[in-house]
């Protein structure tokens, strides 16, 4: 997760939109539409998927502490370490017996390759897909352990707990492992999941939903330890950085959060929280999803919020042992039941 250097025209867009933003808040949130437009408030008896999958922290750990211990850091420069991350993914995959395809593509006139990682589950006649995603690329000279080993050993476990579970599926489930998504290629067409996107919208694959992994193991119960964009937001969220966000967009997709957050929550007794804003607020595109906002295709992000939290964003600090696997191990088992709760409920076209 990257955030932008931010050209003046777009800061003054920016700040014009937050002061939108805080008098909507403050003026809707006194008669609830704001709170419901931007919360998402659901009961916890509302109707979603139980599932019951075994997630093991420890086995998060040794995912986590596989892809941070590279000889170099595995960003866009250091090749054979961003390809040493890989190939390990693609051994994970292999050895849960699943088919690996290889998005590869080059930056420009360069000469390296660079991989995207892709296995699927469900019906290969689906009319629609699903697209469950996490980048493995590291910003600078990292070890990137919750940005982003996590979400890629959540990525992992959630393969592997829709190979032991085989849930019967009316959509086809995709799962990708992004590279580039981290400076200096943020917000470029060179972005893994740029490219995928892309790839979809040309072959006229209809995306039911797309969910990003990004950065979901650091959790802290010390008060006061949750930042927000803009100061009005700590009035509708905790102010303690032990839950998950799902965050979407205002504009788009908000029956998929919504959806989302009713299953996760069934599932779990984390804390699940959700959002869904313009694109303008600071921190809401920070990650893969926005390349698929960008075809208008229903995505939100599970987070723990990145640098609104954890004060190890983009620094040597963030290592393995800041992590918090037993409450990585609860978001792992939330995002499979909210990822098979959206791949079992069929649409009109795929009756």
């Amino acid at each position: 997760m990257t955030p932008p250097p931010l050209t003046l025209p777009q800061r003054l867009k920016r700040i014009t939109t937050l002061l939108i933003i805080t008098l909507s808040v403050l003026l809707l949130a006194s008669f609830g539409a704001g709170y419901v437009g931007l919360t998402n408030p659901t009961m916890r008896t509302a109707k979603a998927l139980k599932v019951k999958p075994i997630v093991s922290p420890k086995r998060l750990k040794t995912l986590v502490l596989a892809l941070t211990q590279t000889k170099k850091p595995r960003n866009h420069a250091n090749l054979k370490s961003l390809n040493q991350a890989a190939d390990y993914i693609k051994s994970q995959w292999q050895a849960m017996k699943l088919p690996v395809k290889e998005q590869t593509y080059k930056v420009g006139k360069g000469t390296e390759v660079y991989r995207n990682l892709i296995t699927s589950f469900g019906p290969k006649n689906a009319k629609q897909v699903i697209v469950i995603g996490a980048h493995y690329d590291v910003c600078g000279d990292t070890p990137g352990a919750d940005d982003n080993a996590s979400g890629v050993a959540g990525l992992l476990e959630v393969s592997r707990l829709l190979q032991q579970h085989k849930p019967t599926l009316a959509h086809r489930i995709e799962l990708v492992a992004y590279t580039l998504e981290e400076p200096p290629y943020f917000r470029s067409k060179w972005m893994g999941s740029a490219v995928h996107a892309r790839s979809l919208v040309q072959k006229k694959i209809r995306v039911k939903a797309m969910i990003c992994l990004e950065m979901l193991g650091y959790f802290t119960d010390k008060p006061n330890t949750q930042s927000f964009p803009f100061t009005p937001l700590r009035f509708l969220y905790p102010t303690t950085g032990n839950f998950l966000a799902i965050v979407g967009r205002m504009d788009q997709g908000r029956a998929l959060t919504r959806e989302i957050k009713i299953a996760m929550r069934a599932n779990t007794t984390l804390k699940i929280e959700s959002i869904n804003a313009p694109a303008a607020l600071p921190g809401i595109d920070f990650s893969d999803h926005l390349n698929y906002w960008k075809y208008k295709i229903p995505a939100v992000m599970l987070t723990d919020t990145s640098f609104f939290r954890n004060k190890h964003y983009h620094k040597k600090t963030d290592t393995p042992d800041t992590l918090n696997y037993k409450k990585m191990a609860e978001v792992v088992k939330a995002t499979y039941a909210a990822l098979v709760h959206i791949a079992k409920i069929p649409t009109k076209s795929s009756k």
